[in-house]
């Protein structure tokens, strides 16, 4: 349940904080709940996780995995582009969470 928890809570992240932006600085109020909404789901959800595994490698799983998720919501819902430096960064970052997940005994499989 630990990896549902920590996928809840990056979807969770991601949903929040993409309709951040539509919020407009909450001066629009559905996409104002869903931030609202979202990030109490994220954060409930990471606290959950951080029963199970260690702070430091939630974080860094979460905020990877967000970071990757949150650039391709704002290239495919607010036509942000992402250019080749983007894109490689981006590819690394994936590359360390996947380094993490399959090499890190701290992970606790």
């Amino acid at each position: 349940m630990t990896y549902v928890y920590l996928l809840v809570a990056i979807l969770g992240e991601v949903v929040a904080t993409s309709a951040l932006k539509a919020s407009e600085g909450f001066t629009r109020l559905w996409p104002s709940v869903i931030v609202a909404v979202g990030y109490a789901t994220a954060f409930f959800c990471l606290s959950l996780t951080l029963r199970t595994m260690p702070v430091g490698i939630v974080y860094a799983l979460w905020s990877g995995i967000g970071i990757v998720l949150i650039a391709l919501a704002g290239w495919f819902l607010y036509r942000q582009a992402l250019d080749v430096p983007a894109i490689l960064g981006m590819g690394l970052i994936l590359a360390g969470v996947v380094v993490i997940n399959l090499f890190s005994k701290t992970v606790g499989h």
